[in-house]
């Protein structure tokens, strides 16, 4: 987590200058320390390693090293110290969105998100959260497991899930379906930091470093399907 008493430093990553300039601009303008721009996945790692910014914001695309593999080495499980990627991508021509979660991106947005979203999102990522906008969410992953092959659905008395109570199990499911913690709360009928307390501890009996993984894992083990309907009945 960052010290809130200090300004966000971000690393732009993009291969066109008047994107990363733009970015620039709209960090600075709300009082982030930009540490650096990369053009390429090579530089972004260079830089990332060089200077530790708080969050870096990765586009997909990038000529050489792009930024799925940027991604994995900054992000994945081989990383000594994880960095905090957000990858910031255009919906209708990459392809490449579900890998770089499974490369260890700490969340995803589009391009045509707004200033305030971008960093609202940037400020998500740095707490150490991940950024899984509901709306994004069931888009993008729905539209991406498509190309996991899912296994069969999933006993809730089998494998990992196994280790989760009925409540936890309830609130993986809603999780991948995309809704907020506001949401699971209505949902579920409970507290937001009730909903908080399952969150963690999913990750935690799981072995997942955040949000997106479990999400992730969720479309794997075929907890729910593409199209958002669950493919598992909860234990009573």
């Amino acid at each position: 987590m960052t010290d809130p008493d200090r300004p966000v430093r971000v690393l732009v990553c993009d291969d066109q200058a008047l994107v990363r300039a733009g970015y620039a601009t709209i960090f600075a303008g709300y009082g982030f320390d930009v540490v650096g721009e990369a053009a390429d996945g090579a530089s972004a790692v260079r830089l990332a390693r060089e200077r530790h910014p708080d969050v870096v914001v990765m586009d997909v695309h990038m000529p050489g090293v792009d930024g799925i593999e940027a991604t994995r080495v900054l992000a994945g499980p081989d990383a000594a110290t994880p960095a905090k990627v957000l990858v910031v991508t255009t919906f209708h021509t990459d392809e490449n969105v579900y890998e770089a979660l499974r490369a260890g991106a700490s969340g995803f947005l589009l391009k045509d998100a707004t200033p305030d979203q971008l960093v609202e999102a940037v400020r998500t990522v740095a707490a150490g959260e991940s950024l899984l906008a509901p709306s994004v969410t069931r888009q993008l992953i729905g539209r991406y497991a498509t190309r996991i092959k899912p296994a069969a659905p999933t006993s809730p008395d089998d494998g990992p899930l196994a280790a989760l109570a009925p409540r936890e199990l309830e609130a993986l499911t809603l999780i991948a379906r995309g809704l907020s913690n506001a949401e699971i709360a209505d949902e579920l009928v409970v507290s937001r930091e009730t909903v908080k307390t399952y969150v963690s501890r999913i990750l935690t009996k799981l072995d997942l470093r955040d949000r997106v993984q479990a999400v992730v894992l969720a479309y794997r083990l075929g907890l729910v399907s593409p199209d958002g309907d669950t493919g598992l009945s909860t234990r009573g």
